[in-house]
């Protein structure tokens, strides 16, 4: 009896232990690598937009060279990643690196540089959704992140040129579209984690409101509500919001 008593306390400790590490393994989970070079890659071409349209600042050359690394390395360990997917990273690289070579003043840009980065973000994008098989919550950093290089385009640049053909897919969106897909997505994401999203939801909110006044349906190159686009204060919630979308995979 004595023997059995001792036994059945560690039987169940033992089982808690193993329950407790598949949940930790489950939760520490990493992300879908195809969704991590769509990621990079949107994030690497803000970094551009915002080194180039803030001043030529040291702090955004150097997160432009970190989201080449991240974007890279990621690329480096998907084993199965199609010789497409490796010549579009090669191209996006390319005109990223490109970006960064022009001078300080607008005629210094050749006038088919915005299209050319654009159609070269796009094919990438394109070739790494194509083998990424994500379901719609997985996606959610992804059409977050697109739309804040649509954001930074808007507000640097001009229109980014997006896959209009393809209106199914978050690479012919924006807006008017992506944005309440994306109140669906989160609403689906609180339903099943509601404390994650308490703290995520004030971020949300904030890009929500900003994302919806791009104002994409015209050529003219003002907001919606006529207020001044807030291209870091979009960055900075759109790289907090993705990160933290990322880490409860």
């Amino acid at each position: 009896m004595h023997n059995t008593a001792v036994r059945h306390p560690l039987l169940a400790w033992g089982l808690a232990l193993l329950v407790g590490l598949f949940a930790l393994t489950a939760a520490a989970r990493p992300a879908n690598p195809y969704e991590l070079l769509q990621v990079h890659a949107c994030r690497a071409t803000s970094s551009l937009l915002l080194y180039r349209g803030e001043g030529f600042q040291s702090q955004h050359l150097e997160r432009l060279h970190q989201d080449l690394a991240a974007l890279a390395t990621t690329l480096q360990g998907v084993s199965g990643a199609s010789p497409e997917l490796r010549q579009a990273h090669q191209e996006l690289t390319d005109e990223l690196r490109r970006g960064l070579s022009f001078g300080y003043n607008e005629e210094d840009v050749p006038w088919d540089y915005t299209q050319r980065l654009s159609k070269a973000l796009r094919d990438f994008l394109t070739q790494a959704s194509s083998q990424a098989d994500s379901g719609p919550l997985e996606l959610i950093p992804v059409q977050v992140e697109y739309l804040a290089v649509q954001y930074l385009f808007r507000s640097y640049s001009g229109t980014i040129e997006i896959a209009r053909e393809a209106g199914d897919h978050y690479l012919g969106q924006d807006e008017r579209k992506l944005v309440p897909i994306l109140d669906a997505e989160f609403a689906q994401l609180e339903a099943s984690q509601p404390q994650a999203m308490a703290k995520l939801r004030p971020r949300w909110q904030y890009l929500r409101v900003a994302l919806s006044d791009l104002n994409s349906g015209t050529t003219a190159m003002i907001s919606s509500s006529g207020r001044p686009f807030a291209p870091t204060m979009v960055d900075r919630h759109t790289r907090s919001l993705t990160r933290a979308l990322l880490s409860l995979n």
